[in-house]
């Protein structure tokens, strides 16, 4: 039977939804609580959440995201009293299902269900159906399923992949995945770095050129378009592509065909366009510095790669992984890892992502010697210095928050406004603030984040003195 949950404090409104539900043939539970409602999520296989915007202990809205993390995550229908506009755009931008106000007709409810399920259901018998080969990827964290869940989508069809995330993340093997999964994966994987692409040899390069077009030519060569034939185009690093350069693409692309340099007849290329940028393209296009025409051509579905410090759970598998098959040691030589090692490497914050991970496993066994045990004195020096200043500053906020006593949060409603009560909270939180750095405002200003101008007028404003 189909699990469906409630969240929302009206205890009269999740009654009544509970019984037209039940009626409908869908098995249902109710909390009164985001949290409670959260911790029936990851402990059950709910199917359809209705889930209220306001909530006495947080926002359906801000939730979602966390919801999303659950990798079986429940289709999301959002239920408020008060409709708003920005509320209802940041629920279907957050990918929920439906925005519905609680004065609506009991029908649309049902439908909303309904409909929800279905969609549930096909979702469902499209993933059973394609399982990718993933050899390539390591992870298990929910982020990285939900992109591997996008391939297996991206890889039954032909309609143009934008890969987007940070330098680091991956994006060539997240393309080499959709390939590798497809009906072309028999054909070519080709690649066109863009970034390294000069304008003079732009033409020559992608459509190719004929014996004797300009000087040098003593022969004809191929372009990469044409090498792409019934295989993959992956344009790399196409925020980096002039605006000239990507007019010169945009015919080709649109007609998969184009005229090699000095030649008379056109060549047609059939191939699967895939474009990976690290780049907002988004935000270019509004700046005017890249092609909107251009962006259309290349975008249909995307898939944004998340950055290692937000899957920190994938380093384990990543560091097995890489030390099983390096192949610059023999196997009888492989390095074992210690749990220090591998605590210091989840603290790091990882700027170059999974690729800055892997050089620097192959740092530390260098470091180490073939068959050593991998201890956190193999790090590199900048990790081991970041990772000391983290522990520093965490220990000070974690000594400060003991020092603080907010105010008795007992019966609040009935003393204090919500507004007064924030308030009050801010300035003992300064208080304490100024008492453990001993009046000094730059170390005030380093652990609150504040700036000077900023610690200086909040001071004013709580009346407090710097002794």
């Amino acid at each position: 039977m189909p699990k469906v949950l409630i969240i929302d404090d009206d205890e009269l409104i999740c009654e009544t939804l509970v019984k037209v539900f039940n009626r409908m043939g869908y098995d249902i539970f109710y909390q009164l609580t985001l949290k409670d409602g959260l911790e029936q999520i990851f402990a059950d296989n709910i199917d359809i959440v209705f889930l209220d915007v306001s909530l006495p202990d947080g926002n359906g809205l801000q939730a979602i995201k966390s919801i999303k993390k659950h990798p079986f995550a429940p289709e999301i229908i959002i239920i408020t009293g008060n409709e708003n506009i920005d509320g209802a755009e940041l629920a279907i931008r957050s990918n929920a299902w439906d925005y519905i106000s609680k004065t609506g007709s009991m029908k649309k409810f049902k439908f909303a269900l309904d409909r929800a399920f279905e969609y549930r259901k096909q979702k469902q018998a499209v993933q059973s159906k394609h399982t990718v080969k993933r050899d390539l990827i390591i992870g298990e964290s929910p982020l990285i399923l939900s992109c591997i869940d996008k391939v297996s989508k991206a890889a039954v069809n032909d309609i143009p992949v934008l890969i987007s995330g940070e330098t680091g993340t991956g994006k060539e093997l997240f393309s080499r995945m959709i390939h590798i999964n497809s009906k072309r994966s028999h054909a070519g994987f080709i690649v066109v770095d863009c970034a390294a692409l000069p304008e003079y040899l732009v033409e020559s390069t992608l459509f190719g050129h004929v014996k004797g077009a300009f000087t040098g030519a003593d022969s004809s060569k191929a372009g990469l378009m044409e090498m792409a034939d019934k295989g993959t185009l992956f344009l790399d690093e196409v925020g980096e592509l002039p605006l000239n350069i990507q007019k010169k693409f945009l015919r080709a692309l649109q007609e998969k065909q184009f005229r090699p340099v000095g030649g008379q007849n056109e060549i047609k290329s059939d191939f699967r366009l895939i474009s990976a940028t690290h780049r907002d393209i988004g935000a270019m296009v509004k700046e005017n510095k890249f092609r909107e025409d251009f962006y259309f051509r290349i975008f249909s579905m995307n898939i944004h790669l998340p950055p290692l410090k937000d899957r920190k759970d994938d380093i384990k598998l990543i560091v097995q992984n890489h030390l099983s098959n390096n192949k610059n040691f023999s196997k009888e030589n492989l390095c074992s890892v210690s749990d220090e090692f591998l605590r210091e490497l989840q603290i790091y914050d990882w700027p170059g992502n999974v690729r800055e991970l892997i050089t620097i496993i192959d740092l530390a066994q260098s470091e180490a010697g073939a068959g050593s045990i991998l201890f956190p004195h193999h790090l590199p020096s900048h990790l081991r210095v970041f990772n000391i200043r983290n522990k520093f500053d965490n220990s000070t906020v974690r000594d400060m928050s003991e020092d603080f006593v907010s105010p008795a949060v007992q019966n609040i409603g009935n003393t204090l406004k919500f507004k007064d009560y924030i308030e009050k909270m801010k300035c003992e939180y300064l208080r304490v603030l100024l008492s453990n750095v001993q009046g000094n405002i730059q170390h005030a200003c380093k652990r609150s984040g504040l700036s000077k101008s900023q610690l200086y007028r909040l001071m004013q404003q709580y009346d407090l003195k710097n002794n």
